[in-house]
């Protein structure tokens, strides 16, 4: 489930409006990224910008990405302490199911989970100020 697929970033405006210089190899990341519904990590950001820009090194993606980061439009993910991950920062909070065999990450949002989270919070008199929820699966075997 994505939680994204109807709000596209405009990466590039909120970069100009924090007075970041826009280059070229900076636009073709920020379309990647913009028009990307993964979790993709700094390697496949580069190859995929790489594809379209040879000139386009693997230390530009990285300053792109924290940019990008320190802005607050994108969110990095180590999933279980792996590579960086990244998506946008922008639509509804969601949590994540990771697939440890096949590392593919799926997004959804549980009203029943965020109720009983609230509900836990509460309990220990707590007041949720932010939270992440990864779950690590493996797909079920038939039979």
């Amino acid at each position: 489930m994505n939680q994204h697929a109807n709000q596209k970033p405009d990466y590039e405006r909120e970069m100009r409006r924090a007075g970041v210089r826009i280059t070229r190899p900076r636009k073709i990341i920020l379309q990647i990224l913009g028009d990307t519904d993964d979790h993709p990590d700094a390697m496949e950001i580069f190859q995929r910008a790489s594809a379209i820009d040879s000139s386009i090194s693997l230390s530009t993606v990285y300053r792109t990405m924290k940019l990008l980061e320190g802005m607050g439009a994108i969110h990095r993910h180590a999933f279980d302490g792996g590579r960086a991950r990244f998506e946008q920062a922008s639509g509804e909070h969601h949590d994540h199911l990771i697939d440890i065999d096949t590392g593919d990450v799926i997004e959804f949002h549980s009203t029943k989970i965020e109720a009983l989270q609230e509900e836990i919070a509460r309990e220990l008199g707590y007041d949720i100020m932010h939270h992440r929820l990864e779950l690590y699966c493996r797909k079920r075997r038939k039979g």
